[in-house]
Parts: structure tokens; sequence; C-alpha cells
């Protein structure tokens, strides 16, 4: 299925019945990402997931891609469903959009669970050395030494050294929507519009929510404390730091992910009104 987001077509698919919960991804990933939260959500809730613009099955358009715009498109997906309002988690880039989405339609917004993100962009895109060398690498070299590099952003160092690497790449490229070892043209869009784009002044603004902020311990890219600030800002939210995950958490730690989603879902929902 698609609609028609700012000119260009957003693709975007569900599954299940039940209360609405839309899955927003982050930078270079698929909507078919979140195939290890649907699988067992859409037992209980109506889960809906769509390619951002670039991307997968949806078009680029001509704009230049912006957060905002990205969470318009994430508001017309839900058009598409015909929700007036849903339950919606968002990871890395995914939880700014979310958090974008939540302030310009506070009223469609039964809860948040954002998951390895941040408030302000900055955050991702200051180069640090780790990042940076890891960076370096996802770039250069053989397509089987871009795809072990590209593994250390989402795996702890621990399980980075002990993973079987091709089997795990294989394993995610479905998920992804393309080979680990190349990202697509949109990537970068995605990442220049994150830099300079902040709402960590408005999330007061947010504090009505029902909020769910997970940070994982070993993530290089969403850093802990990026999670606690956002905590800070929904001064009401719930945070939660796990120790043994990198940034792919919703990846490599699929059960334990859908346990904190549907416990928030289920609470957020026992208390929502229209």
């Amino acid at each position: 299925m698609d609609v028609t987001s700012g000119g260009c077509r957003i693709w975007y698919e569900s599954r299940g019945q039940g209360a609405p919960v839309l899955f927003i991804q982050g930078v270079g990933v698929c909507g078919q990402g979140w195939q290890p939260q649907v699988d067992l959500l859409s037992a209980f809730y109506e889960c809906a997931w769509f390619d951002n613009r670039g991307m997968g099955r949806s078009e680029a358009g001509r704009d230049r891609i912006t957060v905002d715009l990205l969470a318009e498109d994430a508001l017309a997906a839900m058009d598409g469903l015909g929700w007036r309002s849903a339950h919606l988690v968002g990871h890395s880039l995914g939880g700014l959009i979310t958090l974008a989405a939540a302030l310009r339609a506070r009223q469609r917004v039964r809860s948040l669970s954002l998951l390895c993100t941040f408030a302000d962009g900055a955050e991702p895109t200051r180069l640090s050395w780790p990042l940076l060398r890891i960076g370096i690498r996802t770039r250069i070299g053989t397509l089987a030494a871009r795809r072990r590099a590209f593994l250390e952003l989402l795996l702890t160092p621990q399980a980075h050294q002990s993973c079987d690497h091709a089997r795990l790449a294989a394993e995610l490229e479905p998920l992804f929507g393309h080979d680990l070892g190349t990202q697509p043209p949109v990537a970068m869009q995605q990442l220049f519009a994150m830099k300079g784009y902040s709402l960590s002044s408005r999330l007061g603004d947010l504090q009505a929510v029902p909020s769910l902020i997970v940070s994982a311990k070993h993530d290089l890219i969403a850093r802990p404390q990026a999670g606690k600030a956002i905590a800070t800002g929904i001064s009401n939210s719930r945070y939660i730091e796990i120790e043994d995950a990198g940034h792919g958490l919703p990846l490599t730690h699929p059960a334990l992910t859908n346990a904190l989603l549907r416990r928030h879902i289920d609470d957020a929902e026992l208390t929502w009104r229209p």
C-alpha cells in the first residue's frame, strides 16, 4: 500500500489486529527492519511500518530531506491506514522522527517508545575517534571487511568478536534492505537532516505522553547520555539502560525489546483517552 506525502509515494504495510502501533526506523534501514518486533507484537496489536522516503519502495521526492518532512511522512502513513492515533515506536533517527511527529500532532500519539535515540541530531553526527575509525572502514576495503565494520556499530565489542560475521550480515541484509557493506545514497541525506536539528528544548511539551526511553550501554551512535537527556526533558518518562547491548538493540535483543514495548503499550492503552 502507499500514500502520497510531500509529492512522493510512501510505501507502508500493516499486520495484526488491536491497538495501532507505528514503527519508524533509522538511517539506511527499510521498514522491514522491524520484522523481529512485528512477528511477535502483531499477535497483540495492529502493527504498521513504512519505508522512509528514498528507501526501499518509497519514492525519494524532489524536496531536500528534513526531519520535519520525514515526520510528515509518518503521519501520512497513519492517514493511509485510517488511524486517528497510534502508539509510536522509533529507533535512532526514527526516534527523532517520532518526537517530531508527536510535537506536530500531539493528539494523534497514544504513547512514545524511543529506542537507542536522541533529541539532538548533533549527538550521532558528532565525530568521535571510535565512530570515525569504524566509519572509514565501512567505506573502504573488501565487501566482507565493510560488513564486519558495519556490524561494529550494531553489536557490543564482545558480541562482535564472537559472532559469525558473514552469517549475521546475510541474516540482516533483508531487514536493512541492502547489503551491509554498501550504504544507500539517501543515507547521507538522512545524516545531514539530523545535523543541526534539535528538539531538546521542546521535550517538556510531551509531559502528558506516556514515554519509554531505552538506551544501550555500548551504543556508539546514540550514547546513553542522549537517552538520559530525553528522560530529563520528559520528566515523567521511564528510562531503561540495557547493559549488554549496542545500537542494534531491537535486532540483537528482540525478546527483551518486545517485552518492554508490550508492557509500555499495554499500560499506555489503559489510560488513553481520545
